[in-house]
């Protein structure tokens, strides 16, 4: 094609350039030449292309035929490989079939032989039935003879026998009780010692001795006159303000303060010592220095809230909880100082808690709140158990400090391990030598309340108060209490002695006859 299309552009070429005729055969000898090459290169080009189309249909053939021998050879090795493991798994039911049919002629014998020994059983049962029934006439029998030779029917006997073996129990309980009561002792007393002993060792908190009055140093007595003043306007000025009585008499160079608020008392002897200082005392001066001592005291009862509770290792505390408090710190029972006495208590808690794998923080904080009632009890009615309660309970305490508080002095039975801790370490801090000053009058009373609760029991001749009040001895009498009632009658003096006196510490209750039976009231 490429030549004919030549040979057209020559032709127009030579018929533009020369024109005629010549130009015209000269273009159809080229336009024949060139027609003749085309038709030989077609010829040549259809022969090799039919070359190839053979070779290729032969080359497709041997490939055929190539593909279907492997595809038959692929075809046999799956028949193979499919008609082995069809054989592998009719064996492998086979076996299986096998198996089960043993198990099922295993349970078929199982079965026979079940069946044989229920009959065996109900065989048995029968002359159980039968035997029963003898025994049970036979029984009768017996009953009817034993009747007729002791005179007693069965209710009779019945009793007479459970009598006697009513007293036969007591010896039997009282030695129980004797072996229990001594090895709980002398496992529970060696850890309680060594708790309480740690726990005391590691908390040594100093203890100040307060009464309800304050007593004032004066410089001399003429300064005397000055706090009366004309008419003793001054001394009643400094009365009706503070509410506390000022005692001036022979004493020389002082004067007291007596009142039974400690924190009104404090005010009062900050205020007098100022106005000593000053010089200058009169109803208006008066006011001034008072004022500035209450302020001077609501800072510091803040602070020493402060401190308990930084000291103690608590937070979370109410901010009206930590005033009450510090309040504690003007409060004092039988001598002893109350905020110290309740950071002491906190730390014995929680040291005994620590020991005892519990929450130590619980523990020093109920230790601490236990006796927060005594701030404001001479102003609620109520005892100071139950002003706690309300206290802690109108500042979201939780039950478990709530329930220390109110069972600390046996109100309520201590139902927590932490409460029995808060009990503990408040009669460790109380009872310990020099901590409290009793007066005589109620000590003989406390005595005197003891020894007619052990009175009140049957069978008590004497008894006899000793060691403060921190063991009774009661010797019985031996015609009417019997070695073996004497353990049970010291347990039920001991419960008596928990359940109407209140006392610190433990009473050891000490019973004397032949031989001795001791208890203690915890």
């Amino acid at each position: 094609m490429p030549e004919i299309v030549v040979a057209i552009l020559l032709c127009v070429a030579g018929l533009a350039v020369g024109g005629g005729v010549a130009g015209f055969f000269a273009f159809k000898a080229g336009v024949s030449h060139r027609k003749q090459t085309a038709e030989a290169l077609i010829g040549s080009a259809e022969a090799e292309a039919e070359k190839i189309k053979h070779e290729a249909e032969t080359a497709a053939e041997a490939i055929k035929k190539e593909k279907l021998l492997e595809a038959k050879d692929e075809i046999h090795r799956l028949r193979s490989e499919s008609e082995k493991e069809l054989k592998e798994r009719r064996i492998d039911v086979q076996r299986q079939e096998r198996r089960i049919q043993q198990k099922e002629e295993s349970l078929d014998r199982k079965i026979d032989n079940y069946e044989k020994k229920e009959e065996n059983i109900a065989k048995k049962q029968k002359e159980i039935d039968a035997r029963l029934e003898d025994v049970e006439n036979l029984k009768k029998g017996q009953f009817e003879m034993l009747e007729r030779i002791s005179g007693f029917t069965a209710e009779q006997a019945k009793e007479y026998l459970l009598q006697n073996l009513e007293e036969e129990l007591v010896h039997e309980k009282a030695l129980k009780v004797n072996e229990i009561e001594t090895r709980l002792k002398d496992e529970a007393d060696q850890k309680a010692r060594d708790l309480i002993s740690n726990a005391i060792q590691r908390c040594a908190a100093d203890q100040v001795t307060e009464t309800t009055v304050s007593v004032v140093p004066l410089p001399n007595d003429e300064m005397k006159g000055r706090i009366i003043g004309r008419e003793g306007r001054n001394i009643r000025a400094i009365e009706t303000l503070t509410g506390v009585d000022l005692i001036i008499d022979d004493t020389p160079e002082a004067i007291t303060l007596s009142g039974f608020d400690p924190v009104r008392r404090e005010i009062a002897r900050i205020a007098v010592e100022r106005l000593i200082s000053d010089g200058r005392i009169h109803p208006a001066r008066i006011e001034e220095m008072v004022e500035k001592a209450r302020r001077e005291v609501e800072a510091t009862i803040k602070q020493e809230g402060e401190r308990a509770v930084l000291e103690t290792g608590l937070h979370g505390i109410n901010p009206e909880i930590m005033k009450l408090l510090g309040r504690l710190r003007y409060r004092t029972s039988y001598g002893q100082n109350v905020l110290n006495h309740s950071m002491e208590v906190a730390f014995l808690s929680g040291i005994m808690a620590s020991e005892l794998g519990i929450d130590p923080v619980i523990a020093r904080r109920a230790g601490l709140l236990h006796d927060i009632g005594k701030a404001v009890d001479h102003e609620v009615e109520g005892s100071h158990v139950e002003i706690g309660v309300d206290i802690a309970r109108r500042y979201k305490e939780s039950e478990a400090v709530i329930h220390a508080i109110q069972a600390h002095h046996g109100d309520v039975e201590a139902k927590t391990v932490v409460a029995c801790l808060v009990q503990a370490a408040d009669a460790i801090s109380a009872a310990r030598p020099g901590a409290r000053r009793e007066n005589l009058e109620n000590y003989i009373k406390r005595l005197e309340k003891l020894e007619e609760v052990a009175n009140e029991f049957d069978g008590v001749e004497r008894s006899f108060a000793i060691q403060a009040g921190r063991e009774i001895r009661i010797i019985v009498r031996p015609d009417v209490v019997s070695d073996d009632q004497m353990t049970l009658l010291a347990r039920d003096i001991a419960k008596k002695i928990e359940a109407s006196l209140d006392y610190p510490g433990q009473i050891k209750v000490n019973l004397i006859r032949e031989n001795r039976a001791i208890d203690y009231a915890k």
